[in-house]
């Protein structure tokens, strides 16, 4: 494991400086790429209880991925990682196994990669009798019979987390999505990405949900994950209002960022428990005989949840993991819509009169309601086909084929019935109420 904060011991001295380490970001279309990330839950084929991470669990796992070219990743003594030719697997508090994949040129290497990624999986997976399932939010595990990781932030944030909100445990040992990096190409393009990817989030959110049940029954939520996302933390959750305040940049977020509440720092290779302390007053006045670094302010963007997070690329987060296809669709539908300058203005124009509290709602509404969500008069599935028409376009732009991957979506878009509203339908037919039977039928 690296050690966070000691990456860059360079000295913060200016809110400049700031603004820059997002700017660096900016590259030229040329290099534009497309990273993916994902994650599934471990079950036992016999008991579906999830892993321990020891033994015979996911610490197994991970060893076993890592004797097929793996280097793993150190954590007090603990494997917690591993990387290997630009990708890394990760766990999430709960056991969650994640992929985060290298930066693709195109989606059909990111497919390449999945597909390879799952192989390993299943190859390690099955001498212990383990499935993984991409579900956002486990069908049948109570929060209590969920494991805990052996990683020093996810302890820092196992205190903390309560204390901020009902839900912030269920959405780090219960929830698994998919989410896409991507690439912008100056501050000014940044924010006109940025503020469009916030504003179709929800729509995002609709389109993949796959998260209907909670402890064995319906829970009444088409993304069970989403749900608990509105009440995690509000301080570094949700869509925030400066992105769509006149003028915004990389200066403004970095406002943003420095009001939200810090987790930790890491110095001599510990992790030392900071939460809620402030990252201005730390810059200012430093905190336990610390003070900022540049490598203090990268650990620091990575603990902003906001549904697109801007790092040195931006982060789609608003969608449910789901089936392989929906995996690769979701990077499909953002690179459609904003890595060809005219589907990006044309997503832009189909979003600008939405406003701030508007989008809000949408989000909260876009959980429960999914595709029947309503914003400006129309419903989300409406608008669902206006976006798949401009992210096809998009996709035809580049000339590669790409467009193959949102065949899941236009399906979705055209039945009017998300992967959520079919597992219901077999919960209430096929699995006879048996919510447990979803992670067999959605083993990966």
């Amino acid at each position: 494991m690296s050690n966070p904060g000691e990456a860059d011991p360079t000295p913060i001295e200016s809110l400049r400086q700031l603004a820059e380490w997002f700017a660096v970001g900016s590259k030229p279309r040329a290099a534009w790429s497309i990273g993916t990330e994902h994650e599934k839950f471990g079950f036992h084929r016999e008991t579906l209880l999830p892993p321990p991470y020891a033994p015979n669990g996911i610490e197994a796992v991970l060893q076993g991925i890592q004797a097929r070219g793996w280097e793993p990743i150190i954590d007090a003594g603990h494997v917690i990682g591993l990387k290997g030719a630009g990708a890394s697997v990760s766990l999430e508090p709960g056991g969650q196994l994640e992929l985060s994949g290298g930066m693709m040129a195109n989606l059909h290497d990111a497919d390449i990669e999945l597909r390879a990624h799952l192989r390993d999986v299943h190859a390690v997976a099955a001498p212990l009798n383990l499935g993984f399932s991409p579900i956002g939010f486990h069908p049948i595990a109570t929060r209590d019979s969920m494991p805990w990781m052996p990683k020093s932030r996810y302890a820092i944030m196992r205190r903390y987390m309560p204390t901020r909100g009902q839900l912030g445990l269920d959405m780090m040992l219960r929830t698994c999505t998919v989410q896409v990096n991507l690439d912008f190409g100056s501050e000014e393009d940044m924010a006109e990405k940025l503020r469009l990817s916030l504003a179709l989030q929800p729509l995002a959110t609709a389109l993949f949900a796959n998260s209907p049940f909670y402890e064995g029954k319906p829970s009444g939520y088409l993304s069970g994950r989403a749900w608990v996302w509105t009440d995690t933390d509000p301080d570094r959750t949700g869509i925030p209002a400066c992105v769509f305040e006149p003028g915004f940049g990389f200066e403004r977020f970095v406002q943003f960022v420095l009001d939200v509440p810090m987790y930790f720092l890491a110095r001599e290779g510990q992790l030392l428990d900071v939460a809620g302390a402030s990252f201005r007053d730390f810059m200012a006045h430093g905190l336990h005989g610390h003070h900022a670094t540049m490598g203090d302010w990268a650990d620091h963007v990575t603990t902003v949840f906001t549904e697109v997070r801007l790092k040195r690329f931006l982060e789609m987060r608003g969608s449910d993991a789901g089936s392989p296809a929906m995996l690769q669709a979701q990077p499909a539908f953002w690179v459609g819509l904003i890595y060809d300058d005219a589907a990006q203005k044309a997503a832009t124009a189909l979003t600008r009169e939405w406003s701030l509290e508007e989008v809000r709602q949408l989000r909260l509404d876009a959980p429960r309601q999914g595709l029947a969500a309503r914003i400006a008069g129309r419903s989300l599935r409406e608008v669902a086909g206006d976006v798949m028409a401009i992210a096809h376009d998009g996709l035809r732009a580049r000339g590669l084929g790409e467009e193959v991957y949102l065949a899941p979506l236009d399906e979705i878009v055209e039945s009017g019935l998300t992967q959520a509203e079919r597992a219901l339908h077999l919960y209430n037919t096929l699995w006879a109420g048996d919510a447990g039977r979803m992670l067999a039928h959605a083993e990966a």
